[in-house]
C-alpha cells in the first residue's frame, strides 16, 4: 500500500512541476483535505524530497503547493484503504468446543517439538522506538512489533532429556531463550516445587484435591476455562478463599496459533472480566495455552496484555478418566520427576491425582524440597 501511495505522489509531483514551470497555478480545492494525519516517516520522506534547488523562487513556490496537496491524497488514500480494511471480527468460536479433559499433555514423555516461546493489561498503543541513524525517532505501536514477531505454531513437552539435576533439558533451554516473554518453562534452580493444575470440567476430585491442599498447608494454580468457572462456582470461590490462584485458560480453549490477534485477546479478557464481575477477583496475571500450543508471537501478545505464560517441566498422561494408570505408577512417576524449580501440571479430572496427592507433598518435603505459590 505504501508503495503505491508513493508512486502516486511521485506521479503528481512530476506531473504538477511540469506545469508549474509553464505557469500554471494549482488549484486544489482546500475542502479537499483528509482529516487523517501522516505518520512521521511520511512527513520526514515528504520533507526530504520537497525543497528543488536552483530553480525560480515562482517554480519553488509551486513544487511547495504541490507537497501540501500531495500529503492531503496520501491522507486521504490512508484514510480510505483504512475504512475498507475495518476491524477485524470476533467471532464466537464456532467449532471451538472444549475439549474432553484439556489434552494439554499429550506425548510428553516422548521428545519435545522444537519451538518458540511471553500485572494488568499494557497498554497497545504507541511506543517509542530509539533514534535511527537518519536522527527521526521513529514511533511504532507495540501491536505492530509483536506482529512482525513469528507466529509459526508450536507444541510444547518436557521431553526425556535430563541433566544430573533431573531437570528436563528442553525446559531449562526454552526458559533461558524466551524467558524475555515472562514465559515459564521452569522455576529458578531453587529447591522449590509448584503445583499447577488445569480445569475444564468437573470430575468429582477436586473438592478433594483442596482438601489435601489445605490439610497440607500447600497453595497452588488452578487453570480454568469459562465453562468450568460458569458450572464450578463453589470450587471457583473455595480456591480463592483457601489462597490459591485462578490462571486464565481461555475462554472457549481454542488453539490460540489457530486464532486472530483479536479473538485471542477477548478469550483472555472474557474470563478475566467474568471473574471480576462475579467473583471480585482481580489482578489475574497468569496464563496457560490451551493444548499447550504457543508462537513467539502470542507469548509477546500474552505479556502485552500483562501475563506470564506458564508451560510446565513435568506432566504425565493423567487427563482421561477412563485410563488412569493407578494410584502406584501415578505416584512413583510424579516422585521420580523432582527436580529444582519444578512446575507440575497435573489434571483435576484425575482420581489417581486426588488419591496419592497428599502422599507426593509429603515425599517431596522428606527429600528436601518444598512447595511454593507460583506468580
Amino acid at each position: 500500500m505504501q508503495k503505491k501511495i508513493l508512486c502516486a505522489v511521485l506521479a503528481a509531483v512530476m506531473t504538477f512541476s511540469l506545469t508549474g514551470c509553464f505557469g500554471r497555478k494549482n488549484d486544489r480545492d482546500p475542502s479537499s483535505q483528509g482529516s487523517s494525519a501522516l505518520s512521521s516517516q511520511q512527513k520526514d520522506d515528504q520533507d526530504d524530497g520537497g525543497v528543488i534547488s536552483d530553480i525560480g523562487d515562482g517554480v519553488s513556490d509551486a513544487v511547495s503547493d504541490i507537497g501540501e496537496g500531495a500529503s492531503d491524497i496520501v491522507s486521504d488514500i490512508e484514510e480510505g484503504a483504512d475504512d475498507l480494511m475495518g476491524d477485524d471480527d470476533i467471532h464466537d468460536g464456532d467449532g471451538d468446543v472444549l475439549d474432553d479433559g484439556l489434552n494439554d499433555s499429550e506425548d510428553l514423555n516422548d521428545e519435545s517439538s522444537d519451538g518458540t516461546s511471553p500485572a494488568r493489561r499494557r497498554s497497545l498503543t504507541s511506543h517509542t522506538m530509539p533514534e535511527g541513524s537518519n536522527g527521526v525517532t521513529a514511533s511504532l505501536s507495540v501491536e505492530t512489533a509483536v506482529t512482525a514477531l513469528s507466529s509459526e505454531k508450536q507444541g510444547w513437552g518436557q521431553g526425556v532429556q535430563l541433566n544430573d539435576k533431573n531437570q528436563p533439558l528442553s525446559a531449562l533451554s526454552f526458559q533461558d531463550r524466551y524467558g524475555k516473554y515472562d514465559a515459564h518453562f521452569i522455576g529458578p534452580d531453587e529447591p522449590f516445587v509448584y503445583l499447577t493444575f488445569d480445569c475444564g470440567y468437573e470430575n468429582g476430585h477436586t473438592a478433594g484435591i483442596l482438601d489435601t491442599l489445605k490439610e497440607k498447608n500447600v497453595r497452588a494454580v488452578f487453570f480454568v476455562t469459562m465453562d468450568y468457572i460458569r458450572s464450578e462456582p463453589e470450587l471457583i470461590r473455595r480456591m480463592i478463599d483457601e489462597g490459591h490462584i485462578i490462571g486464565n485458560h481461555s475462554d472457549k480453549h481454542p488453539s490460540f496459533p489457530e486464532i486472530d490477534t483479536a479473538r485471542r485477546e477477548q478469550e483472555i479478557k472474557n474470563v478475566e472480566n467474568y471473574l471480576a464481575e462475579q467473583f471480585g477477583y482481580t489482578g489475574m496475571n497468569l496464563f496457560r495455552p490451551p493444548a499447550g500450543e504457543f508462537s513467539e508471537q502470542i507469548l509477546a501478545e500474552m505479556q502485552s496484555l500483562g501475563y506470564k505464560t506458564v508451560f510446565w517441566s513435568y506432566a504425565y498422561k493423567d487427563w482421561d478418566p477412563d485410563a488412569q494408570m493407578g494410584a502406584d505408577k501415578a505416584l512413583t512417576k510424579l516422585n521420580g520427576a523432582l527436580h529444582n524449580g519444578a512446575i507440575y501440571l497435573l489434571h483435576a479430572v484425575s482420581s489417581d491425582n486426588e488419591e496419592i496427592l497428599g502422599d507426593f507433598i509429603d515425599h517431596t518435603r522428606q527429600k528436601g524440597y518444598d512447595f511454593a505459590l507460583f506468580g
